[in-house]
């Protein structure tokens, strides 16, 4: 189990366990145009759900998980989080939730698979989880797209290294980045995750911003600290 201050998760059955990336990207989403309705895709333990359910007063948040494990263990993590009522996860492919779009949602929050590498573990499961070809950006950019409000916002964590590909795929359907920060582990390190949020309009000038993790080894910033503090116990 991975405790937070106002959740926990079980995770025993999920090939993705509760790492930095998803705590990240769920402290990092902006959530300025006041969500009444969010979409998770590749939901995983939940934790990026359980993150905005905690952060927003969205009455509407729902999830996507193809794993059969992982939803099962993503569903029971939200019953017994305080905001269950609040909470549904379909188990489902992506493009099985794109066929016949019913929703449209205020956010939409992905933490995607993105070893394209051309390598596999003999876990099959985890493979899934952490491939690219499991959930293409392709495929997660046409979902956005389809089910991102007028105002809406797309927000993902990726690795820098895949940056330049998903801003021209995104843009190749209008979708423009409004923010961004570029990650790494210490000063000393080099960028290696890039947080992007995305909306239907573009922005004259966009900066993006650099958040380093720690300055020693678990000696964090006081960004980091500032940014994650609402969840992570002993921040």
């Amino acid at each position: 189990m991975f405790s937070f201050k106002q959740f926990s998760v079980e995770q025993d059955r999920c090939a993705m366990k509760v790492g930095t990336d998803s705590v990240l990207l769920g402290s990092w989403c902006p959530i300025d145009n006041n969500p009444k309705t969010i979409l998770d895709i590749g939901a995983g333990t939940g934790v990026l759900s359980l993150m905005m359910a905690q952060r927003t007063n969205a009455d509407q948040i729902d999830a996507v998980e193809i794993d059969e494990d992982a939803y099962e263990q993503c569903v029971a993590n939200y019953e017994n989080s305080p905001w269950s009522d609040r909470l549904f996860c379909y188990h489902a492919a992506l493009d099985e939730l794109i066929e016949d779009p019913e929703d449209e949602y205020d956010i939409i929050i992905s933490n995607p698979p993105f070893y394209s590498e051309n390598f596999k573990t003999d876990n099959s499961q985890r493979d899934l989880a952490r491939f690219q070809d499991a959930m293409p950006f392709e495929e997660l950019i046409e979902a956005a797209d389809l089910l991102l409000s007028e105002n809406g916002i797309f927000a993902v964590i990726i690795p820098f290294k895949e940056e330049e590909r998903f801003l021209n795929l995104c843009a190749e359907v209008e979708l423009y980045p409004v923010k961004a920060t570029h990650v790494r582990g210490s000063h000393k390190t080099p960028i290696v995750r890039s947080l992007l949020a995305f909306k239907r309009y573009e922005l004259s000038v966009l900066v993006a911003d650099e958040l380093v993790i720690e300055i020693n080894r678990h000696e964090y910033t006081d960004d980091y600290i500032d940014l994650t503090k609402d969840f992570y116990l002993k921040m």
